[in-house]
């Protein structure tokens, strides 16, 4: 997953946990794309201190995400329902073929437990 991807999966799932000055100079960066410089010039800060705080939020989302693990979760479901989707497809490609249905079937009541089990 690239960096820009991941700073706004974490802000999304953990931006609420950070200080408003933090969600607001982080989100001016990750999601309104900003330099550092731009974003300093706005709130009269350093280049420096703008990366810093930047630097400090990366840090505190991410420990959230090694504790909590929501954004893997989340890709996680987001791939099994996928799945649910290509085989429900395919069962109503197959309505010819009772055998294939069925397996599709069992394919797909094993992935929704396994979302079920996770939650």
């Amino acid at each position: 997953m690239d960096k820009m991807l991941r700073q706004a999966l974490l802000y999304d799932f953990y931006g609420e946990l950070l200080t408003e000055h933090q969600k607001s100079i982080y989100e001016d960066f990750v999601l309104n794309d900003y330099s550092l410089s731009e974003i300093g010039e706005n709130r009269k800060i350093s280049r420096q201190g703008v990366y810093d705080i930047i630097k400090r939020c990366d840090k505190l989302l991410n420990g959230y995400e090694e504790k909590l693990h929501l954004i893997q979760k989340f890709l996680m479901a987001k791939e099994q329902v996928a799945k649910i989707h290509e085989l429900a497809s395919e069962i109503l490609k197959a309505e010819g073929a009772p055998d294939k249905a069925t397996e599709y079937l069992r394919q797909i009541e094993n992935i929704s437990n396994g979302i079920l089990e996770e939650m």
